[in-house]
């Protein structure tokens, strides 16, 4: 990065910072920059044309922050946040960094409690609880219930529904909330689901993402295996679920609930960019199957 001498104006530093985070591939360079700027500034984006002048300290906190993030370290690593739907979470090392396309799947979960009283919704492995904090903050009749299994995950997930209407437990998903079976009305999840030994070209996911919160079997979907088991016991009939997968999985993740005999109404949905990003289903009544809600 070029270095503009001491007191320089803002302006030049971000152009600076910019040119160097787009020779090193970062997809949105300028962002990035900016972004980092308002950290290290402690403001925001939208207040840095207020800021003029950079002083000598100042400056050089950024240009560490710029040559982090030019080796790839996640910007939401660096700044210690992400922003989410209308939440500005915590997040660092240890915790899967909550993506916009994920904004979608909390919007059909949204919709899933609508026109119920008081729903109560479970989010099973919570990462950093983005999910049950955006159904509580937006949906504040519901009871959300969220579980990590994760002790590093399960930290940051602590940190950030702290105060908030979300009860978070720790523990496997496959086994969480045995106390809940059948009084449910909608399950939601982002779960792993990268296939093993599959490439990640993203060096942010590839060396700072947790594993677990990654690899998923040799097909990516042995986590939703088990969330579509923990769903049917938990799920009332008529209940919903609702389930992030890979944009390559558009028919192998709905595959896995219609397959059961469980759930009917199995459908799937595209994302912003209009790739397949995640699956609903509503818990049929099946006395058959021999489990709660069917």
């Amino acid at each position: 990065m070029t270095r503009p001498r001491a007191g320089s104006p803002l302006p030049a530093l971000i152009s600076a910072a910019t040119a160097e985070l787009a020779a090193a591939g970062v997809p949105s360079p300028h962002f990035d920059a900016e972004e980092l700027a308002a950290h290290v500034l402690g403001t925001e984006r939208g207040q840095l044309a207020l800021v003029h002048d950079v002083d000598h300290r100042a400056s050089a906190a950024y240009r560490d922050a710029v040559g982090r993030r030019s080796a790839r370290e996640p910007l939401q690593h660096i700044t210690g946040r992400a922003h989410f739907r209308h939440l500005t979470l915590a997040v660092g090392p240890g915790v899967f960094v909550p993506r916009p396309e994920t904004e979608v799947v909390v919007e059909a979960a949204i919709a899933a409690s609508g026109g119920i009283a008081a729903p109560v919704v479970v989010d099973l492995g919570t990462g950093s609880g983005a999910i049950a904090l955006s159904v509580a903050h937006e949906v504040p009749a519901a009871r959300v219930y969220a579980v990590e299994a994760d002790p590093a995950a399960l930290a940051w997930a602590q940190h950030n529904c702290a105060g908030h209407r979300v009860e978070l437990r720790q523990g496997d998903m496959s086994e969480a909330f045995r106390d809940l079976d059948g009084r449910v009305d909608v399950v939601v999840s982002n779960p792993p689901y990268i296939p093993v030994g599959a490439s990640i070209r993203d060096p942010e996911v590839a060396e700072h993402d947790p594993p677990v919160a990654l690899w998923s079997g040799p097909d990516g979907l042995d986590a939703v295996r088990v969330v579509e088991e923990v769903a049917a016991r938990l799920l009332r009939p008529g209940g919903s679920v609702v389930v992030e997968h890979a944009d390559l999985q558009g028919s192998s993740a709905p595959a896995v609930f219609s397959a059961t005999g469980r759930w009917r109404d199995v459908a799937d949905h595209r994302d912003l960019s209009w790739r397949d990003r995640f699956l609903t289903a509503t818990r049929a009544a099946n006395p058959a199957d021999g489990t709660i809600g069917g």
